[in-house]
Formats: C-alpha cells, sequence, structure tokens
C-alpha cells in the first residue's frame, strides 16, 4: 500500500502543469511561434513594399504612361505596413525575452502576464491591418459601381498579386499571434494555478 501512493505521487509530480517536459515544450513552442511570426511578418511587409507596378498603354500614334501603383497610394496600405512592422518588431523583442526566460528557468507570472497582454494587443493590430489592406485589395479586384470606383487589378496584375499575396501571410501571422495569445493565458494559469 505504501509503494502504491509513493508511485502515484511520483507520476502525478512529473505530469503536473508547469513542470518539467510541459515547460520545455511550451517554451520550445512559443520560441518557435515566435520565430514564425517574425518570419511572416517580415515577408509580408518585404512583399508589400515591393508591390510597385507601371503600366504604359500604347494608343495609335502616342504612348500614354499610367502611374504607379504602390502601397503608399493607400492609407489603408500604409497602416498595413506599419502595422506589421510593429508586429515584426515585437516578435524580435517577445523572442529574445522568452528565450532568456526559459533560459533561466525563471518565468516569472508577471512576464507571462505581460507577453499574454502584449499577444493579445498584437493580434488586435495585425488582425486589423489585415482587414484594412483586404479591403482595399477587394475593391481593386472587383470595385464598386455603386461610388463608380473601377477595379484596377486588370491593369496592375502584378501589384495586385503582391498585395494578395502580402494580406495571405499577414492572415497567417494573425493566426500564429492568436495560438500565442492562447498558449501565454494558458502558461499563466498553470504558473498561477
Amino acid at each position: 500500500m505504501g509503494y502504491e501512493t509513493k508511485s502515484t505521487l511520483d507520476t502525478e509530480r512529473s505530469t503536473a502543469p508547469g513542470t518539467g517536459t510541459t515547460t520545455k515544450s511550451c517554451s520550445m513552442t512559443q520560441v518557435v511561434l515566435r520565430f514564425v511570426l517574425f518570419a511572416a511578418t517580415l515577408t509580408s511587409i518585404v512583399v508589400m513594399v515591393t508591390s510597385k507596378q507601371t503600366k504604359n498603354i500604347f494608343l495609335p500614334g502616342t504612348p500614354i504612361r499610367i502611374p504607379a501603383a504602390e502601397f503608399t497610394n493607400s492609407p489603408a496600405l500604409i497602416y498595413f505596413v506599419v502595422a506589421l512592422s510593429v508586429a515584426c518588431f515585437y516578435s524580435i523583442v517577445s523572442t529574445f525575452v522568452t528565450v532568456s526566460a526559459f533560459k533561466k528557468h525563471s518565468c516569472s507570472a508577471v512576464l507571462l502576464l505581460n507577453l499574454a497582454i502584449m499577444d493579445a494587443v498584437m493580434v488586435g493590430i495585425v488582425a486589423s491591418a489585415t482587414g484594412a489592406g483586404g479591403g482595399v485589395a477587394y475593391l481593386g479586384l472587383k470595385g464598386n459601381k455603386e461610388v463608380r470606383w473601377d477595379k484596377i487589378c486588370h491593369i496592375y496584375d502584378k501589384f495586385c498579386r503582391h498585395v494578395g499575396g502580402a494580406i495571405a501571410v499577414s492572415l497567417f501571422a494573425s493566426v500564429v499571434l492568436l495560438l500565442l495569445s492562447i498558449i501565454s493565458v494558458l502558461s499563466l494559469y498553470k504558473k498561477i494555478r
């Protein structure tokens, strides 16, 4: 009877949340996801910033140069780039903080709370930027006949592909941030419980 009780206690300690393997896997998951977030946001920024396209139309007798389409033509796309830049910088800082905290094995509840709050804030920022960029991209693709906004993606096809790719990667970054937010809250819960 005494042996069974000791064995049960040892088993409970080894599988308790917030100890041993669970903490290591959680920290490695956070580090990997934060690195993936960095890669996704940086990729989205680079694709959006390099989306400039100029078109020449040849009418009988004279070529006409249409103004370039670039992200700086739309306040929503400028916001998109700025918001993703903030998220990219946050991913770098939070990765270093997470790595240093888990290397020292001193991940405090205050640190976990700050990460959980900032992850939630970043979800909102990146999701709103993705929505704003997606709205502009949709207008470029379909136009709006009621207010006479013409579609432009049949003219600026390369530009629209870049914008669409940047928004798709940004949507992926939003999902990664949501996962990070959930993991941060669960880690905090395990720490204070």
